[in-house]
């Protein structure tokens, strides 16, 4: 699996973004853009996510 840079992203993240980036099925995917403390943004039906705040999001829960 290849690795990509942040800035690699578009800035706005799709749910097919972030089961890439946390390596899980899209259908999960889509359950956590529904957390209560996820920063989704909602355009009609489309959901996405900024990406610097979805980083920053992972950050608060990554495990040192």
């Amino acid at each position: 699996m290849e690795f990509k840079k942040v800035e690699d992203y578009p800035i706005f993240l799709k749910a097919k973004h972030i089961q890439e980036i946390l390596g899980v099925s899209q259908r999960h995917a889509y359950e956590i853009m529904e957390l209560k403390d996820f920063p989704l943004i909602r355009m009609g039906r489309n959901k996405r996510v900024n990406r610097d705040e979805f980083f920053s999001w992972v950050n608060k829960y990554k495990v040192s």
